[in-house]
């Protein structure tokens, strides 16, 4: 690992916690949203997104315990969003005849979008999100206590 390893590691890091938080936004910001797009000349609700998340490299576990048993081995390199793919549960369905996009027998087609369930996943990214800064910094603080050595 080079000497800024640990900075990439948590970089890639932060910037995939950071697309998550985005992507669960757009999915509170509609989660009410009828008309998402247009299928066959159809209007459909907007569908619940989530970001999938893999390693940058995709190395073996016994690669990291040689390396934490100090044989040779390879270091992660961090992670990447490797897709944002559309949740496919159906959508929910509530009798409202009085709203315009209510079908003939008086339901509406709602997004697939779990407000509690997104609260949840923001929390996740958000901690996720910290630990990174948190690691990022005490990064920083080794290398600049052994430059301090130098002194």
């Amino acid at each position: 690992m080079t000497i800024f390893g640990g900075f990439n590691t948590s970089s890639s890091a932060l910037t995939t916690q950071r697309l998550r938080m985005d992507v669960i936004s757009s999915n509170m910001a509609n989660a009410e949203t009828t008309r998402a797009q247009q299928v066959n000349g159809e209007w459909v609700p907007y569908r619940r997104k989530m970001v999938v998340v893999e390693p940058n490299q995709k190395t073996p576990f016994s690669s990291y315990l040689h390396t934490a048993m100090g044989q040779k081995g390879e270091i992660g390199s961090g992670v990447k969003a490797s897709a944002i793919v559309e949740d496919q549960n159906p959508f929910k369905l509530v009798y409202d005849p009085s709203h315009p996009d209510a079908n003939v027998e008086g339901y509406v087609e709602l997004p697939n979008v779990d407000p509690l369930r997104e609260m949840v996943d923001l929390t996740t990214a958000t901690r996720s999100y910290e630990a990174n800064v948190t690691t990022l910094n005490a990064t920083k603080n080794m290398l600049m206590k052994a430059l301090e050595i130098g002194r």
